[in-house]
């Protein structure tokens, strides 16, 4: 829809857990009290165990991802594991909430990927040596569990981190010159966007369509989510029925939407609004402080040809007119593009990524590459057209307004590149700063095994 929302693929990453726990009994001191020894037990942090098996799981979760693991240690392997933990048993202390719902919406993915790659769901459970799906499902529930809430605390503790100019400054000033970042040839691109109209016949029957929708939910009781499922054209969201998770500080999607996402109470449906997608409703399911949990259905309106027809010819003219010196890009994006978030800046494109006007070539989205590969500095591309996954289609002309070619980092011209390793270093370390303070404040216990390995944090607390 709005943005890309990262696909959840599960690779076969989530191998056989072994649980080897022996118990023994012991006197101490001439007592008879009982001691139990858990051989295979790693470490224990807070209320979380981890076992030699664990360590065992990520070495072998990394070589099936491609990744060496040749220089990796055991104890770099446990390290990282307990800091997993220690944030998922902090998300807990500080009640940190995570959505059943999601979590189940994972696992159905997640059976659903492993189901695709081998074949059926018996030969599933047959390779993770599960009696039934129920079992094995509730397995896979509590590892995405520990791995939301982990998730959910680190962002907890880097959610208010902010860098002044001054600090942004004396960042790049602190770092020696050899050890500067280069960065890579980027462009500035420009563009203007003109959408067919539609006929307030066409607007009326899908403004009606989305207003019975709400009325169904609020009135008759029915199911949002299955509305989504059955109706919504966005096809990043309707199949888990509409929902996005989206949060105040990390705006991704479009301005209109997020203005009613933000100001909507929970379980609160909005009226019919646009957005250069379409016409959608909206629904909150859960505020959590930052982080708001929606649902929404998005419906695009039909399109006779012959208006786009006269979108392109349209534009033709507007580009014969650049080219002609008869008017600036910028003063055409201004008075002629459809796209509201780009015509006040000059057509120009904000990078989603890094949010500034720059676009590596490296990184930037292949669609957006091929269109501008073969566009000198300030050359117009013809009309393109171009069709959304909501199936809404528009035509655009492209034009590199700058190139920036290979160069050594410089504070004036990439003040926001820096700014943006500068918030990050800042970031980095108030998450060590955190885990110095709450190691200390936890239940760590390592085994006599690990006590001599050169932790990166000090896990045993010595």
């Amino acid at each position: 829809m709005l943005y890309k929302p990262k696909n959840l693929k599960f690779s076969l990453k989530y191998l056989k857990i072994i649980f080897i726990l022996f118990l023994n009994v012991h006197d101490t001191f001439g007592q008879e009290s009982k001691r139990f020894k858990l051989d295979g037990v790693a470490s224990v942090v807070g209320d979380y165990v981890i076992l030699d098996s664990d360590i065992d799981k990520t070495f072998s979760e990394m070589e099936s991802q491609g990744i060496s693991t040749k220089n990796v240690t055991r104890c770099e392997l446990l390290g990282k594991l307990m800091e997993d933990k220690l944030y998922a048993h902090h998300a807990i202390q500080d009640s940190l909430e995570v959505s059943d719902t999601e979590i189940y919406s994972y696992v159905d993915q997640s059976i659903e990927y492993f189901t695709e790659q081998l074949g059926s769901l018996e030969k599933v459970l047959e390779f993770y040596n599960k009696n039934d799906e129920l079992s094995f499902r509730d397995e896979l529930y509590q590892l995405n569990k520990i791995q939301k809430l982990s998730q959910l605390m680190q962002s907890k503790i880097v959610d208010d981190v902010e860098v002044t100019p001054e600090e942004v400054k004396l960042f790049y000033e602190s770092i020696p010159l050899v050890d500067l970042p280069i960065f890579g040839t980027e462009l500035e691109i420009s563009q203007i966007v003109v959408e067919p109209s539609v006929s307030d016949e066409e607007k009326n029957r899908v403004i009606d369509l989305l207003n019975s929708f709400k009325n169904d939910v609020e009135e008759k009781g029915l199911s949002f989510a299955s509305k989504a499922i059955l109706y919504s054209q966005d096809p990043g969201s309707r199949a888990n029925g509409g929902k996005y998770t989206l949060h105040r500080k990390r705006p991704r999607m479009v301005k209109e939407f997020r203005d009613i996402a933000f100001s909507l109470e929970e379980g609160e449906i909005s009226s019919p609004f646009k957005s250069e997608f379409g016409w959608h409703i909206l629904t909150v399911e859960k505020i959590r402080g930052q982080q708001v949990d929606i649902r929404h259905i998005l419906i695009t309106p039909n399109v006779d040809e012959s208006k786009l027809v006269e979108s392109k010819k349209l534009l033709d003219t507007i580009r014969k007119r650049i080219i002609d010196n008869e008017i600036e890009f910028k003063d055409a994006a201004f008075n002629f593009s459809y796209e509201k978030e780009t015509r006040n800046n000059g057509g120009k494109l904000i990078n989603p990524i890094t949010g500034d006007t720059r676009f590596e070539l490296t990184k930037m989205d292949p669609k957006l590459y091929n269109q501008v590969k073969n566009l000198d500095q300030g050359e117009i591309s013809l009309p393109l057209l171009e069709t959304d996954r909501s199936g809404l289609k528009k035509y655009k002309i492209l034009m590199v307004s700058k190139r920036f070619e290979e160069h050594v980092a410089d504070f004036s011209k990439d003040f926001t590149k820096i700014k943006d390793l500068a918030l990050k270093d800042k970031q980095l370390k108030a998450v060590k700063k955190w885990l110095r303070v709450k190691i200390e404040e936890t239940f760590v216990n390592v085994n006599k095994l690990f006590r001599d390995c050169s932790f990166s944090d000090n896990w045993t607390k010595q």
